[in-house]
């Protein structure tokens, strides 16, 4: 029931988001729980990869190239979910940030 109850959560930011974020475009909500669920699995394994593979870096830049690999998952994800488009990397950038951000509220609160 959690899980459910995350993947509409970060389908709602995904919503909103893509009205107020003006290079990322969510056609409903069907496609926002789709990509929910696709930025849940590439969170979960490829993630972690990203991460031990480019550690030098992340330590080099204090942690803040975690930045970089979260929109680039979040950007990837617009390539496999159709009705969900990221325009740039500098919006994928932005809309990793407040979905992050919901999703770690969503993870301490629920």
């Amino acid at each position: 029931m959690k899980i459910i109850t995350k993947i509409l959560l970060v389908a709602f930011v995904l919503l909103l988001v893509a009205e107020y974020v003006p290079g990322i475009i969510v056609e409903g909500v069907y496609p926002a729980i789709i990509a929910a669920v696709v930025l849940g699995i590439l969170n979960v394994f490829v993630k972690p990869i990203l991460f031990v593979l480019t550690l030098p870096i992340n330590i080099l830049t204090l942690g803040l190239f975690t930045f970089i690999i979260n929109a680039t998952l979040f950007w990837f994800a617009a390539t496999f979910v159709e009705g969900f488009a990221v325009s740039s990397f500098w919006y994928a950038l932005f809309g990793s940030v407040l979905v992050t951000a919901a999703s770690s509220f969503a993870n301490r609160y629920l």
